[in-house]
């Protein structure tokens, strides 16, 4: 029998998508004014871009409960 999900991999993959979404969402309805990002490199856009999920994911799964287990051969 498979071991259950842990909260604190779902409240990071829910998170996780949600701010993906979220910050697509945010980048199309501002696409034509490129001034959130305008300032950098081009180079640069992408690696600080994917840090505003990461931030969150990170967030979510440090303050999701852990799943309490029985030990193992029980």
């Amino acid at each position: 029998m498979a071991a259950p999900v842990e909260k604190k991999v779902t409240a990071a993959s829910v998170a996780a998508y949600l701010a993906s979404t979220g910050l697509l969402a945010i980048l199309t309805a501002i696409q034509d004014n490129a001034g959130l990002v305008g300032g950098l490199p081009d180079s640069v856009e992408p690696f600080l871009l994917a840090l505003v999920p990461t931030a969150i994911t990170f967030v979510a799964g440090w303050a999701a409960k852990h799943t309490p287990r029985r030990p193992a051969g029980v």
